[in-house]
């Protein structure tokens, strides 16, 4: 074999071996993507079922119900248009509480029941997921618009 044949064999060796890898991590990448929905996108049926995604907003005041024989806890969240109802089983951050901010990251039932894999509760009162913000501001905004009509 040629000095110029076993030059092109490993350029091109080189580059199969950076597609695969390549193909490879955008793989893991993208299994690995979780997106995040506020309740009214979830209630309009824009969140995929059967995949995990984030669903945010405010854990909804007198929703929170505990079952005495297990960790499991059901509860509500809303972006003050829409509410989804969660369960969740497991321990709950020490900042969950009622009327604060929450996301959440699981699957939706075919009933419409959000299965929580995790919670999340913001840390502080200045602190809010920015999607979680965005989604908040513009039911708010959705809701004033509805009202002045």
């Amino acid at each position: 074999m040629k000095l110029r044949h076993k030059k092109l064999a490993i350029i091109t060796a080189g580059v199969a071996a950076l597609g695969v890898a390549s193909v490879l991590v955008l793989n893991a990448f993208q299994s690995n993507l979780v997106f995040f929905f506020s309740p009214s996108q979830v209630a309009a049926k824009e969140a995929p079922i059967g995949k995990s995604f984030r669903i945010g907003g405010l854990v909804e005041a007198g929703s929170v119900k505990r079952e005495d024989s297990s960790t499991t806890v059901r509860f509500a969240v809303t972006d003050t248009a829409k509410t989804i109802p969660v369960v969740y089983t497991g321990i709950l951050p020490d900042l969950f509480r009622e009327g604060k901010g929450v996301v959440a990251q699981g699957k939706i039932s075919a009933d419409g029941i959000f299965m929580a894999d995790e919670v999340l509760a913001k840390h502080d009162e200045n602190y809010m997921p920015p999607e979680a913000a965005e989604a908040l501001e513009q039911a708010g905004k959705a809701q004033k618009a509805s009202l002045a009509q």
